[in-house]
């Protein structure tokens, strides 16, 4: 058996005129931290908006700081989740506030980039159809009691979407691709006579990371529509089966 083990005695409490007892600032703590994080998320979107001013406005020089500010955006795209996670105190505001700025990161960047001719619009539509429609199918299954990713059944779909390794992988792809791009903008007019010489191949690296980015963008959606078309096929075939 195991040694038994005394229980620590509890902190008396503290009476009206002794004030607050040990355990109030524990307490207080959680919507403190949730105020950091979600403010840490706040600033990640005010970061992003001046990035945009920047690929529009800035002249040519200031805009090599595009991709610096990318990393900073990205780098506190962890931060939130991991003052939340580190404290115990995340919250389903936090968490639903945390993926709407990643959609909103994501596609403002596609838009802008396809906007500056920087890719084809194409690519853009690509991201923002396949992110709405990934979100209302998630939508309906958080209806019916489904996690986004407990609602994959099939271990290809786990794998495709849920899996760490893909996951990652594709949110280095996506990074990578904005930040070459974005590091590439202003050379045309910084050093016009080594863009003349090397754009053919800068370009093709570009295309190729955008490329890459879109392959995996439907990859990994489609576990999800596919999933969902067949379970509401079969749903609807069981309705249409009953006396």
């Amino acid at each position: 058996m195991l040694p038994y083990r005394a229980r620590p005695p509890r902190a008396p409490a503290a009476s009206p005129a002794q004030g607050p007892g040990p355990g109030a600032a524990a307490r207080t703590a959680p919507g403190s931290a949730h105020r950091v994080a979600n403010l840490i998320t706040l600033a990640r979107l005010l970061l992003l908006f001046v990035l945009v001013l920047m690929v529009y406005r800035a002249p040519p020089a200031w805009q090599l700081l595009d991709m610096p500010l990318l990393v900073l955006i990205i780098a506190l795209d962890g931060l939130d989740g991991w003052v939340a996670r580190r404290r115990g105190e995340a919250s389903v505001f936090g968490s639903v506030f945390d993926i709407a700025a990643d959609r909103v990161v994501e596609n403002v960047l596609w838009i802008v980039l396809a906007d500056l001719d920087l890719v084809p619009v194409w690519v853009a539509l690509v991201f923002v159809v396949r992110g709405l429609l990934v979100d209302a199918i998630r939508c309906h299954g958080a209806g019916h009691g489904q996690t986004p990713f407990g609602m994959l059944r099939s271990p290809w779909g786990r794998v495709l979407v849920a899996g760490r390794f893909i996951r990652g992988l594709y949110g280095a792809v996506k990074a990578v691709a904005f930040g070459w791009i974005l590091l590439l903008q202003p050379w045309p007019r910084l050093f016009p006579a080594f863009w003349e010489r090397w754009a053919g191949l800068l370009e093709g690296v570009t295309q190729a990371l955008v490329l890459l980015a879109v392959a995996l963008c439907l990859l990994r959606a489609l576990p999800v529509v596919a999933e969902f078309a067949a379970t509401e096929l079969a749903r609807d075939r069981r309705g249409d089966a009953r006396p």
